[in-house]
């Protein structure tokens, strides 16, 4: 039997108002992410205006995403091509919608094939095989039932008062502070921090310690090989240690919750720790880029802000937000574990793929204008990712971008980007050599 996951989200959060401790700190860290639960399928969509009173004239083009990684940004636009990761491996990139959509849920194309040795690698610091993010079948099954209580939709609707309590704490903390400040370090990181650390478990003072650690699966060029290897044994050695502290002193949260799973022989060793590891780093960088991208998306003014204040179209607004500028853009790669027909091209046994999530949510034939917002689509975006490794914190990432978003304009209607920042740097600037995508910073003033 697989113990049930019982958490109590209403937990008052602590006063991280901008913190020097995570808050308020320069960062310099450079960002698998499926459909929504409701879709009815891949169609494309035509006829109603977007969110405009003037039409479809909200727009997000590919060109004004920052930078991607350089194996995206080749001049082929094919369904599918072969390219070269940041490790040197051939690879085939996806960037067909439906081709895409096989390639995440069939399973000929492989999870655990992918982090096997000799596999072509994306990055050299691939999830471990005894994480759930690199398992298939029984295995990937059997853990994902242990966790999916805690990230179901009705447990993110429970954490609401949560999200929303925090998110007011950072940003009267911001207006106390006075402009100009940086979004990212003020806002955007503490907020998820804050949340994930709740649901998990993690003590407020810890939080520090994960948090200059934990984008070491999304590094595919930022840093030394070395450094990637110190940043992986940082976490590891503090996740296992506070799996011991909760040994001794239970608590009601979720890495308590897989202590008892492991206890109770639902759980090895190995998976208690890379499930605790997944849940943190996954659920943290991500979130992270996405709030910092649908932010800089309305400062930008591709969204007019009126919409914001409409509860009918805000989460319409969250889904397209999620579609045009996803934070992660690209999916961790699969192995074929037999030759597949795909596009017209074979793909042979023991070849990797990747998917292009930024380009198959711009996939024309599925997404009628697809540089455009509009709230009438009904084909599932990418973003989560598809099929068996659908993304599990995806009710928990649309609840805190969209609570973050209609907050943060709420408090500022007037905010905007500073113009120059402190010895004239920039006031946006990109994070780089990551998968994930969004901002090291992001100055603003109101």
């Amino acid at each position: 039997m697989v113990p049930a996951v019982r958490l109590t989200p209403e937990r008052r959060s602590p006063d991280i108002a901008c913190r020097t401790s995570i808050a308020c700190r320069t960062s310099n860290r450079a960002p698998d992410i499926e459909g929504r639960e409701t879709a009815r399928g891949p169609r494309a969509t035509a006829g109603r205006p977007g969110f405009s009173r003037r039409g479809m004239s909200s727009m997000l083009r590919l060109d004004q995403l920052g930078p991607l990684p350089e194996f995206m940004t080749g001049g082929s636009t094919a369904p599918l091509a072969e390219v070269r990761s940041p490790t040197g491996d051939r690879m085939w990139l996806v960037r067909d919608y439906r081709l895409a959509r096989l390639v995440l849920s069939d399973r000929r194309f492989s999870r655990a094939a992918a982090v096997a040795p000799g596999a072509p690698q994306l990055n050299s610091a691939a999830p471990a095989p005894s994480s759930i993010m690199s398992m298939d079948g029984a295995d990937h099954g059997r853990l994902r039932r242990i966790v999916a209580a805690a990230f179901s939709t009705g447990r993110a609707a429970a954490m609401a008062p949560l999200v929303d309590r925090t998110a007011t704490e950072l940003l009267a903390g911001m207006s106390r502070r006075g402009a100009p400040v940086d979004l990212m370090t003020c806002f955007a990181e503490p907020l998820p921090v804050a949340v994930l650390g709740t649901l998990l478990g993690v003590p407020v003072e810890d939080r520090p310690v994960f948090d200059s650690a934990v984008e070491v699966l999304f590094d595919i060029t930022a840093s030394s090989d070395q450094e990637k290897a110190r940043k992986r044994v940082q976490l590891v050695g503090y996740m296992s240690a506070l799996i011991d502290r909760k040994r001794q002193h239970e608590d009601d949260d979720l890495l308590t919750a897989l202590i008892r799973a492991h206890d109770g022989d639902a759980l090895s060793g190995a998976e208690l720790l890379s499930l605790g590891l997944a849940l943190l780093t996954a659920g943290y960088e991500t979130t992270v880029g996405q709030i910092s991208l649908s932010a800089l998306a309305v400062l930008r003014g591709a969204v007019p802000r009126e919409i914001l204040k409409n509860e009918s179209k805000v989460d319409a607004l969250v889904e397209e937000m999620l579609r045009t500028t996803p934070s992660t853009s690209v999916s961790f790669p699969r192995v074929a574990v037999e030759d597949v027909e795909l596009g017209g091209i074979t793909v042979r046994a023991g070849e990797a793929v990747v998917v292009s999530l930024l380009h198959g949510n711009r996939d024309g034939r599925i997404f009628a204008d697809p540089d455009h917002l509009r709230d009438d689509r009904t084909a599932a975006h990418l973003t989560f990712g598809h099929g068996v490794h659908r993304c599990l914190g995806a009710p928990l990432a649309r609840l805190q971008v969209r609570i973050a978003l209609t907050r943060l304009f709420e408090f500022f209607p007037a905010l905007r980007i500073s113009e120059g920042g402190p010895a004239a740097a920039p006031s946006v600037v990109w994070k780089d050599g990551l998968i994930t995508r969004g901002l090291s910073s992001l100055r603003v003033s109101w």
